[in-house]
């Protein structure tokens, strides 16, 4: 049975929510702030805020109307400077955790103009009569349920007809029934759209389809990464180097966190002249190191090093790009593979590159460059590099996802016997 409880928030936790204590012990309130007294409705160890008795001096109003419903963002309403120091916070916690000490930089705003990419949800209800209505939109916190959408303030403008877009195409779909994921990204020749959960389509399906992506402008629509029409490359610019990703490939969030988490790769390498990306995606760090120095870019998805490849083609004043598809969780470069190159860069997925960690800390490489979205797993790669003789020199926590939990991490390591520091040691 749900209690209600007047509870003091200590600090923000690492998903966002406040945490207080109760008489079990920790208690998760989201969307409260440190310091608050409030009064929450608690069950086991969530609890949902249900008024706030004493404000914090850093509260401020959300922005968005549906702050609170929606589940998409975890922080509106903390001051900019409270909450830039809990992002930042956010990073330092996993280095101390690992025992790791080293230069942290000021939390950097990637935010820009806002999302380039957003996933939206349908589902499908029937009325009273029979009727299929069409419901799209975000999920609700702690929720499956869907809350309808007008508008995202913390899209991009590129993404103004990603929700009527998307909504038009759920509702092609809508005699199928089945729950829909709509990843709708902004590209230079219009929107790029990728549904998914329909399974294989008919003749009868695809061809509605195909004119609402003809009326509708869209650069490319496409069912699970199978093209349902191309009506021009969805091409993406990378400093001049035009990519066109396969359907839902990975991106970052925004173009300036895109573009800022390159500045921190580019600068350093130094003036490295055979450097390898690990993990290298469609070449977001690929083609801009490739401007001062031979790259081999090494990724598991082939479609992703396709579009790399015929992208670096195109674009003059590039150095020599070679490519290797490899699936560096089951077998990472090795050190004699690795030695070969001045620096290198790595930018695994959430789950981090452990073995990968282990066979750099086992080379030679002077450089190496690490970039993360989960400052956890970057913090255990880290320590393996240490461990096996790295120094990582500076960090810089980058918010591309703002008024959220997430962070991204740049990291700078160092062999020490090439430019030997005190700082970024194991403590302890």
């Amino acid at each position: 049975m749900n209690l209600r409880q007047k509870l003091t928030i200590e600090r923000i936790g690492q998903k966002g929510e406040g945490v207080a204590r109760g008489p079990a012990g920790q208690l998760f309130v989201p969307y409260a702030l440190p310091g608050e007294e409030i009064l929450a409705e608690v069950d086991g160890e969530r609890a949902s805020l249900v008024e706030v008795l004493k404000a914090s001096p850093d509260r401020i109003p959300a922005f968005c109307p549906q702050f609170t419903i929606c589940g998409g963002c975890a922080v509106q309403t903390w001051a900019p400077g409270a909450y830039q120091a809990w992002k930042r916070d956010l990073v330092v916690s996993a280095l101390d955790h690992a025992k790791i000490k080293t230069d942290i930089q000021p939390l950097v705003d990637a935010h820009g103009e806002g999302r380039r990419r957003v996933t939206f949800h349908a589902r499908f209800d029937r009325d009273a009569l029979g009727r299929t209505q069409t419901v799209l939109g975000f999920m609700r916190a702690r929720s499956h349920e869907i809350i309808p959408l007008d508008d995202c303030p913390v899209l991009a403008p590129s993404l103004a007809q990603a929700l009527p877009a998307a909504r038009a195409i759920a509702q092609v779909l809508n005699q199928l029934g089945k729950p829909l994921d709509i990843v709708v990204t902004a590209s230079l020749e219009g929107l790029d759209i990728d549904f998914r959960g329909t399974g294989k389509l008919g003749f009868e399906i695809q061809q509605p389809l195909v004119l609402l992506a003809e009326k509708l402008g869209l650069a490319r629509l496409s069912n699970h990464g199978e093209t349902v029409i191309e009506r021009r490359a969805p091409l993406i610019d990378m400093d001049g180097a035009k990519v066109a990703p396969p359907a839902g490939a990975f991106l970052q969030a925004t173009e300036l966190g895109e573009q800022t988490l390159a500045r921190l790769v580019m600068a350093g390498i130094g003036k490295a002249k055979r450097v390898v990306d690990l993990f290298s995606g469609v070449g977001t760090f690929t083609l801009r190191l490739a401007r001062v120095a031979e790259v081999l870019a090494v990724e598991q998805e082939g479609a992703a090093l396709n579009a790399l490849e015929r992208a670096a083609h195109h674009t003059q004043g590039l150095r020599t790009v070679n490519t290797e598809r490899r699936d560096l969780f089951r077998r990472p470069l090795l050190p004699m593979e690795l030695n070969s190159f001045d620096a290198v860069v790595f930018d695994p997925p959430r789950a981090g590159a452990e073995l990968q960690a282990r066979d750099l800390a086992a080379s030679t490489v002077p450089v190496v460059i690490g970039v993360s979205c989960n400052p956890q797993t970057f913090a255990r790669d880290a320590k393996i590099l240490i461990e096996g003789g790295y120094v990582l020199e500076t960090v810089t926590p980058v918010d591309q996802f703002r008024h959220s939990a997430h962070v991204e991490v740049v990291g700078l390591f160092r062999r020490a016997a090439v430019k030997p520091k005190r700082r970024g040691r194991l403590l302890g």
